[in-house]
């Protein structure tokens, strides 16, 4: 099967569902002298302002609006003021949900994933579907995988730190 890149339309799946749809796909990153491509390998969701976990759960603000647009978009953000933490925007516009992309193929944790993939902050807003630097591509894979709890998280209710929403390819 010939790459195909990922369009808009996947994209607008609630986070729940996109979350384990990306395992087995390729994030790819054109930088001046190559194109890295590297096969996501964890992510985890975020489902909006009901989640306390997640950067919507106040509403919006100035960081998170990149949470607020329409599925196929990057929200980067600045954790513990050093390591810049890709998340897919997913679903309807005004509707908060992203995934956070935790490991890719040669990069375990989510601040060595954007350093693999030289991105940072200035990437947040970022449209998958048009732009040319950064985009998803599914070459059929099929990543066979299991959940677990997600981690760093525990400012989030109770409720919320307990569910199944982190996907990791077995």
């Amino acid at each position: 099967m010939i790459n195909k890149r990922v369009e808009n339309k996947d994209y607008l799946k609630n986070a729940d569902i996109l979350a384990p749809w990306l395992l087995g796909k390729l994030v790819c990153r054109k930088t001046e002298d190559k194109i890295i491509k590297a096969r996501i390998t964890e992510t985890e969701c975020y489902m909006g302002e009901n989640d306390s976990a997640c950067h919507a759960s106040k509403g919006k603000t100035k960081r998170n609006e990149p949470m607020y647009y329409r599925g196929g978009h990057l929200y980067v953000y600045l954790c513990y003021g050093i390591h810049s933490l890709i998340n897919v925007v997913s679903g309807k516009e005004n509707s908060p949900e992203a995934v956070l992309i935790r490991g890719v193929e040669g990069a375990s944790g989510p601040g060595r994933v954007s350093k693999l993939l030289k991105i940072d902050v200035s990437f947040t807003g970022y449209d998958l579907c048009t732009g040319n630097e950064v985009w998803i591509e599914d070459d059929g894979y099929i990543a066979k995988y299991k959940v677990a709890k997600r981690v760093g998280i525990d400012y989030a209710k109770e409720e919320d730190k307990n569910r199944l929403w982190r996907y990791i390819s077995m």
